[in-house]
C-alpha cells in the first residue's frame, strides 16, 4: 500500500510538469512582439503600437479541441517576467475563458469581474459595459487581455464583437489582445479583413508518428522512469496512442496519463498496450472491436464518427502540419 501511496504521489507531480517543446518558443514568439520595448530593447509591460495612429497588435493561437493550446498559452504568459505582477499584485495582463451563454454582453459582464469589477449593472447595454472595460483596462494599466475557447464567442453578435475586440486595439491606452480557439475562431477572423491583419496566427500541428513519435517515446519514457516503472516496448504503441487522442498532444498526454494510473492500480512494473486499451475503454465507453489498442486495423476506427471527427483527414508524407 505504501508503495501504490508513494506512486499515486509520483503520477500527481507527473501531471504538474510541463513538457517543453519547439511550439513554446514560437508561441512566446508571437507574444513578445506585442510588447513595447524601451530603448535599449529590453521588453516592457505595454502593448506596442504598431502605427502612428496608436494601433496595437493581437494573435491567434489555433488549435483542435485537446491539443494543448490553453496551457500552451497560460505557460507561455506565465513565463514572460514582463507580464508577471506588478508591485501592487495587479498583473498587466487580464485572462479570460468566454461565459456561458456566450454573448457580447455576457463577455463584457465576464472581463468586468475579472477586472476586480464584479458589481457591473446587468440591465447596461451591451456597448456601455464594454466601455466600462475599457476604462478599467485605462486604470489598471493592462497590456495583454487574453480569450481562451473565443469561437464560442462569435456564435452570436459575430460583428458587434469583432468591433469591440477592434476597438480595444486603437487609441490611447490601447491593448494587445490575444483570442485562442479551434478553427473556427479562425474562419471568423478572416471575415473581417480589417480585424484579421491585426492577427498573427499560430496553428498548433496535428501529430504524425514521423514528425512527433520520437519525441512521444522520449516522454513516456521519462515519465515511466519517475514512477519505477518499465517503458512499453510495442512498436506499433505510438501511433495508436495518437489515432486514439484524435493526433493531439494534449490528448495524447492524457491517455498515457490514464495508462499509468492503471498500471498502478494494478501493481505493474512495465507499462503496457493493456493498460492503453483499460484507458481507452474507460474514456471512450467503447467495445473491444472499436477500442484502437485492442483492433488490428485500428487506422479504420474513426473515433466520435457521430461528433467533432467524423473521419480523419489522409495522411501522406508524415509531415506535421502547420
Amino acid at each position: 500500500m505504501k508503495d501504490f501511496v508513494n506512486k499515486e504521489a509520483a503520477l500527481d507531480a507527473v501531471r504538474n510538469l510541463h513538457i517543453g517543446l519547439d511550439w513554446d518558443a514560437e508561441a512566446a514568439l508571437h507574444v513578445k512582439r506585442l510588447l513595447a520595448r524601451d530603448g535599449e530593447g529590453n521588453l516592457l509591460p505595454k502593448a506596442r503600437y504598431f502605427t502612428k495612429t496608436g494601433e496595437t497588435r493581437g494573435m491567434l493561437l489555433v488549435g483542435d479541441p485537446g491539443s494543448g493550446k490553453s496551457h500552451l498559452m497560460d505557460r507561455t504568459l506565465t513565463k514572460i517576467p514582463e507580464l508577471a505582477p506588478a508591485d501592487d499584485g495587479v498583473p498587466p495582463i487580464i485572462a479570460c475563458p468566454v461565459p456561458s451563454p456566450a454573448t457580447f454582453k455576457s463577455m463584457a459582464l465576464a472581463l468586468l469581474e475579472q477586472s476586480g469589477y464584479p458589481h457591473a449593472n446587468t440591465r447596461q447595454e451591451a456597448w456601455s459595459l464594454w466601455q466600462l472595460f475599457r476604462h478599467r483596462l485605462s486604470k489598471l494599466g493592462i497590456a495583454v487581455l487574453w480569450v481562451d475557447e473565443a469561437q464560442d464567442l462569435f456564435c452570436a453578435d459575430r460583428k458587434a464583437i469583432l468591433r469591440a475586440f477592434k476597438s480595444l486595439m486603437q487609441g490611447e491606452d490601447a491593448v494587445a489582445v490575444i483570442l485562442s480557439g479551434t478553427e473556427e475562431l479562425a474562419q471568423v477572423i478572416r471575415t473581417d479583413p480589417q480585424v484579421k491583419r491585426r492577427f498573427t496566427a499560430m496553428v498548433l500541428p496535428e501529430l504524425t508518428e514521423a514528425a512527433h513519435g520520437a519525441m512521444f517515446r522520449t516522454i513516456m519514457a521519462d515519465y515511466c522512469a519517475r514512477l519505477d516503472l518499465a517503458p512499453p516496448m510495442e512498436a506499433d504503441l505510438v501511433a495508436r496512442v495518437f489515432h486514439g487522442a484524435r493526433y493531439r498532444f494534449g490528448r495524447a498526454v492524457e491517455l498515457l496519463l490514464a495508462a499509468m494510473e492503471f498500471a498502478i492500480a494494478h501493481d505493474a512494473e512495465h507499462l503496457t498496450s493493456d493498460h492503453f486499451a483499460s484507458a481507452y475503454a474507460m474514456n471512450e465507453a467503447c467495445p473491444a472491436s472499436q477500442n484502437v489498442f485492442y483492433a488490428d486495423n485500428y487506422v479504420l476506427l474513426k473515433p466520435d464518427a457521430d461528433g467533432d471527427m467524423a473521419a480523419f483527414p489522409k495522411r501522406g508524407s508524415g509531415k506535421g502540419r502547420r
